[in-house]
């Protein structure tokens, strides 16, 4: 199957060319780089107030982004085995792909997660593991919403936003203090359900590559490849934090 842009979305914000998206990565990486020696003579922020209005309002995004997903998917009778692009501009073919767009959107608000982190000085949880996935998403969902918004695709954004409510409502409960720390025992099958997260995408992909579905294998391919290598990082930070830790 051959992809072109899809004229519904294609002039839409941030989607119309690569360069605004290329412009707002290369700006993440310079604040990575330059972040913490800019901070380094500076006193540490606490912005208990705002980290708990900004993960308030992502798990209010990820819920919305959820329920537009799954409601759209089940009235459209989507299927999880096998689903092309609705390129046509009905309702449904509409809301599906402007939830694409708040999705991939979303990725461009949640470089904030790294700009308190530094802001914070906890430069230590800015690993490459937080730089890989949070500069990645904004390619592949710029490409998504550009080529395929809806389809296959959709499953990954609704588990997605699904695991963020979760993980949004754990950072808003931590960002109320120390005194909460003993309440957040939960932070390990919080990872648990990012992991299975990635093995649900992974499976959902690789089944099309095996069986005749009208959506791009190229794609199919390219989300697999990914979804591995979160697979494998996402391991390694759950055997260093919560095995080798306790050894």
């Amino acid at each position: 199957v051959l992809c072109f842009p899809d004229p519904r979305t294609d002039p839409w914000p941030l989607v119309y060319s690569p360069l605004p998206v290329i412009l707002v990565f290369t700006s993440y990486l310079f604040m990575v780089a330059l972040g913490p020696s800019c901070m380094r003579q500076r006193q540490r922020l606490e912005l208990r107030s705002l980290l708990l209005a900004y993960n308030l309002a992502m798990v209010a995004l990820s819920s919305y982004m959820f329920y537009e997903f799954l409601v759209t998917s089940v009235l459209a009778s989507y299927s999880y085995l096998c689903q092309p692009v609705d390129y046509s501009r009905s309702e449904l073919g509409m809301r599906m792909a402007r939830v694409c767009w708040w999705f991939f959107f979303s990725k461009v608000i949640e470089l904030l997660d790294t700009v308190f982190l530094i802001l914070r000085k906890k430069q230590e949880q800015v690993t490459f593991l937080h730089v890989y996935h949070h500069g990645s998403m904004l390619f592949n969902w710029w490409s998504g919403v550009k080529y395929v918004p809806g389809g296959q695709a959709f499953f990954t954004g609704m588990l997605n936003s699904f695991v963020h409510i979760f993980m949004y409502g754990y950072y808003a409960l931590a960002s109320l203090g120390p005194w909460m720390r003993r309440h957040l025992w939960w932070k390990r099958y919080l990872t648990i359900l990012q992991l299975c997260q990635f093995v649900a995408i992974a499976g959902h992909s690789s089944y099309n590559l095996f069986t005749e579905c009208p959506f791009p294998d190229g794609f199919n391919t390219a989300v697999l490849l990914y979804i591995l290598s979160l697979l494998a990082l996402f391991l390694n930070f759950y055997y260093q934090t919560y095995v080798r830790e306790k050894q």
